[in-house]
């Protein structure tokens, strides 16, 4: 028995011994990106005493597991916390606030997935951390883009134009998981 927990040890040692600098920026990139979503998403009254430390817990656990569920938790978190601000606290929906938190839930997401790639001991090159940040930026500015361009077409229509483009939107997100699903099927 203590034979296994100082084998335990002395193996959580070695591993703490070869983090590289790299994968730790990583996933204190993701840490420090979800904990600003946090503070965009939620009311200014829940950001104080034992809530934020709550919430720092939460952002602190997709950077230690982005492989796991905690991604996924801390986006229905963050989600969570825009929906309390809005309709329990009465703030009202403001485009750049939706925009800044679309990219902030992207940009986490996006750093989980690469932190999920990288072991804890890589050796990367600092290029490929540039080029996926990158790649991500291009994304959000295509994306704020279009949204922007898509609201004003909504505008256009009056009230019943916000519900003809969510259910288009809806039915675009439903379109692509059937699509992958499919192609994930065909291999």
């Amino acid at each position: 028995m203590i034979d296994a927990v100082t084998g335990r040890v002395r193996a959580a040692q070695d591993a703490f011994a070869r983090i590289s600098a790299a994968p730790l920026m990583v996933r204190a990139g993701i840490f420090v990106t979800v904990l600003a979503g946090f503070a965009l998403a939620f009311p200014a009254e829940v950001l104080s005493g034992r809530p934020l430390g709550f919430l720092a817990v939460a952002a602190l656990l997709p950077a230690v597991g982005p492989r796991r569920v905690w991604p996924t938790f801390a986006a229905l978190v963050m989600v969570g916390g825009w929906l309390l601000a809005t309709d329990g606290y009465g703030r009202p929906v403001a485009l750049w606030r939706l925009l800044a938190l679309a990219a902030l839930l992207y940009l986490g997401h996006t750093l989980c997935a690469l932190a999920a790639l990288l072991p804890y001991d890589a050796v990367v090159d600092p290029e490929l951390i540039t080029r996926w940040l990158l790649r991500a930026a291009a994304v959000l500015l295509g994306t704020a883009v279009l949204g922007v361009l898509l609201l004003q077409v909504a505008g256009l229509g009056g009230e019943s134009g916000h519900q003809w483009v969510t259910v288009l939107g809806l039915l675009v997100a439903v379109g692509i998981a059937a699509l992958l699903g499919w192609l994930l099927r065909r291999r």
